[in-house]
């Protein structure tokens, strides 16, 4: 069989990718009054603080300076706090913060099962094993 584009996991994935990315900013807009970049930052800092803003960056999987726009408008909008400590800056949230965090993180829930709905128990028992053993070998190999 030829390779066809179309039906290439890389392609397959990007495209699921950029669908779920559309549907989870409209979703983090409207329930959080986030735009995409500044929830993903959120919820790394309330799920991983104390983060350097490099940190910040790869647990939410953004690039540098889109985590540094992001996490600025948090500091900015009372959601998030930096302190420097002997490493630098660690960033954690404020109350404001936790309570959004806690908010976002039901959104999240909710976008994570409205994605895999299609799927029963033992498909999605297997796409998650089948996620973690790629993550794996993608990590392995960068």
């Amino acid at each position: 069989m030829p390779f066809s584009l179309d039906r290439s996991f890389t392609h397959r994935l990007h495209t699921l990718s950029k669908i779920t990315d559309r549907q989870t900013q409209q979703a983090y807009q409207e329930a959080a009054g986030l735009p995409l970049g500044e929830g993903r930052c959120l919820a790394a800092i309330g799920s991983f603080s104390p983060l350097s803003l490099n940190e910040v960056a790869h647990m939410a999987n953004v690039n540098k300076g889109q985590a540094s726009r992001a996490v600025q408008s948090l500091v900015d909008q009372g959601r998030a706090v930096n302190a420097a400590d002997a490493r630098g800056v660690e960033l954690t949230l404020t109350e404001k913060g936790q309570a959004s965090w806690q908010h976002l993180m039901q959104v999240i829930a909710l976008r994570n099962e409205d994605i895999v709905a299609c799927l029963d128990d033992v498909q999605r028992a297997q796409l998650d094993a089948l996620l973690d053993v790629l993550v794996q070998h993608a990590r392995a190999s960068d």
